[in-house]
C-alpha cells in the first residue's frame, strides 16, 4: 500500500502540533486497510504526563470516526528531527489496532518502512488476556 497520502497528512499535522515546551513537533497519520487516513499531532501540557503523542491522537481520531478497520501503516514525521519513531507507548497502541508497518522519513526526506513487530517484539495484545 502506497504511504504517500499518509506521509503528506503527517507532514501537515506536524505543523499544527502544540509543542510550546519541547519545541518538538510530531505529526502522524494512520492509513487503514480500507484506505482511510486519520491524522494527529502531538499536544503537550504543562503537566508533562498529560501530553499526547501524535500517533495516539491519530488513532483516537480514527476511533472517533467509528472506523474499526485495521491500521495498515502509520507515517510519523517531525520537521524538527528525522527519523522520528513512535515511542514505546504509541507502539503498543498501534499494535492494539493491528498496525503492520511504520513509515518514517530519513534525514533526506526519503520514506523508510519498518514492520511494527520489529519495533515492538514480543508485544502484549488482546490474545494475551
Amino acid at each position: 500500500m502506497d504511504p504517500t497520502r499518509a506521509i503528506e497528512a503527517a507532514c501537515v499535522a506536524s505543523l499544527r502540533a502544540y509543542a510550546p515546551y519541547s519545541n518538538f513537533r510530531v505529526g502522524a497519520a494512520a492509513l487503514t486497510d480500507a484506505g482511510a487516513v486519520y491524522a494527529g499531532c502531538n499536544v503537550e501540557n504543562a503537566s508533562y504526563g498529560l501530553s499526547m503523542c501524535a500517533e495516539r491522537n491519530a488513532v483516537g481520531t480514527m476511533v472517533a470516526a467509528d472506523d474499526r478497520n485495521k491500521i495498515r501503516l502509520v507515517a510519523v514525521v517531525s520537521p524538527d528531527s528525522a527519523p522520528c519513531f513512535p515511542c514505546g507507548a504509541c507502539r503498543q497502541v498501534l499494535r492494539e489496532f493491528g498496525c503492520v508497518e511504520v513509515v518514517v522519513l530519513d534525514s533526506s526526506n526519503n520514506p523508510q518502512s519498518y514492520p511494527l513487530d520489529a519495533l515492538l517484539p514480543h508485544a502484549f495484545g488482546p490474545e494475551n488476556l
